[in-house]
């Protein structure tokens, strides 16, 4: 996996053995999509139900709940902290009688199938280092991506599609996306997300030029990879040969790409299993068809990105708004590779950076609040391959302030995806700058007691 040069380092050397190792033992998924939701969705409003707080609406959050746990500036200078219960209502749904919000009806639909955490937590309580620390790790931008991580470690089970693909919704809005969300960070180049865009030009640069009809191109690529070939002989810089396998990969992408985003052989049935929105390009309904199509070509990590869930004001209103756009495409994802016998090794996973306060910031009604940032304790879902279906797993506190029981911090969820793919977290690594890296850095525990 590493680049071949005759000049080999020791660090090389030690990468490779590395690499040989892989799997340390048999996995249970073979490819991932990781449905990330932006912002930060409220657990009140989707999957911590807490009916306790109905009747205290208005009622100042305790401090001793609260303690000394860190503010944003956006609520630090609140004069009070009023508890603003949930407007949506709860109901109990599938054999596992799990309470879901009304806001989810098609994900109730296919709750048995999921291990909802909600005992998650972080130490980042804004925006660009949570979801920074989610993607890659750490807070501060420059190391790898997961997806990234697992295209380096195990490769690609399709030589004609990168095995790092990454949608992002269209027209979203509220908080940034970087590209360095899904980069490679200090791995070779090869291993960064290649994004997926809407419109004529899927892949940016991937088109002949205007009046080429591409009949020479493979000559054309034979003779640049003899001169990649003798530069990376006398350099022995491994990013020459990762340049050439780019050259490669786009070169079978020009008949691969086409193909996989055609959606005109889908009957309409599917389309309606996703929603009437799947029929349009950009979606999220229509990237997580894509995202099954994708992975029915055996691409490894599928990362959909969806924006908007930073609701610090009129949050009733946005949080269903956001529900709407991905209930459904969500469950339909779930029910499609379920009935293709692609779920059993397919690992699902669903969330953002962190939760949201139980208490208003801004101004408090009955029908109508706010949500700050709360790192501390939130919701997020795993479903599929290696995963017990149909359960809850940690509790929090009757504000959701807290956890009380089974606390996951954002390592042990790294570590735990890494173990569902065959990786001990803790023995893969990478060498660079003097010092050996990993995903969850210098923490993460497997979470046992939520694997099949």
């Amino acid at each position: 996996m590493l680049a071949n040069s005759t000049k080999k380092s020791g660090t090389q050397s030690i990468e490779e053995d590395v690499l040989a190792a892989l799997p340390h033992f048999a996995p249970k998924a073979k490819r991932v999509v990781y449905l990330f939701m932006s912002g930060g969705p409220s657990q009140f409003e989707t999957f911590d139900y807490k009916p306790k707080l109905y009747n205290m609406l208005g009622q100042d959050l305790p401090d001793s709940v609260r303690g000394s746990q860190r503010l944003t500036g956006m609520s630090a200078s609140q004069s009070r902290f009023p508890i603003a219960p949930s407007l949506y209502k709860f109901n109990a749904h599938g054999q596992s009688n799990t309470m879901i919000s009304e806001l989810l009806p098609h994900t109730a639909k296919v709750v048995d199938e999921l291990c909802i955490i909600k005992s998650m937590y972080t130490e980042h309580i804004n925006h660009d280092p949570a979801i920074t620390f989610f993607q890659t790790g750490h807070q501060l931008p420059g190391r790898p991506s997961i997806g990234s991580w697992v295209s380096y470690g195990l490769g690609s089970d399709n030589q004609n599609l990168p095995s790092f693909i990454v949608l992002v919704t269209k027209n979203g809005g509220g908080q940034p996306l970087y590209s360095r969300l899904w980069g490679n960070g200090f791995l070779p180049t090869k291993h960064q997300g290649v994004q997926f865009r809407n419109g004529k030009d899927p892949v940016l640069y991937l088109n002949n030029p205007e009046n080429y009809d591409g009949a020479d191109r493979r000559e054309m690529l034979n003779y640049l990879n003899k001169l990649n070939s003798l530069q990376a002989d006398y350099y022995g810089d491994p990013e020459v040969n990762a340049k050439l396998a780019q050259y490669e990969m786009a070169f079978r992408m020009q008949t691969s790409i086409p193909e996989v985003m055609d959606m005109s052989d889908e009957p309409d049935e599917v389309f309606e299993l996703y929603g009437k929105d799947s029929r349009e390009a950009g979606t999220f309904a229509a990237n997580c068809l894509m995202a099954r199509k994708l992975l029915e070509k055996d691409v490894k990590f599928v990362q959909l990105y969806h924006q908007d869930w930073d609701h610090h004001a009129a949050l009733p209103n946005g949080i269903q708004t956001q529900c709407q756009k991905v209930d459904q495409g969500c469950a339909a994802l779930i029910t499609d590779l379920k009935r293709r016998g692609l779920l059993e090794d397919t690992l699902v996973i669903w969330g953002g950076e962190f939760g949201r306060t139980v208490y208003s910031q801004g101004k408090l009604s009955p029908e109508n609040y706010g949500r700050d940032h709360h790192p501390r304790a939130f919701s997020m879902w795993m479903a599929g391959a290696g995963v017990k279906a149909g359960i809850s797993y940690g509790e929090t506190d009757d504000f959701s302030y807290n956890i009380v029981k089974d606390p996951v911090h954002v390592h042990d969820f790294q570590a735990t995806l890494m173990h569902l793919l065959g990786i001990d977290h803790e023995r893969f690594t990478f060498k660079t700058q003097g010092r050996r890296y990993r995903l969850t850095d210098l923490s993460g525990k497997v979470v046992k007691d939520i694997l099949a």
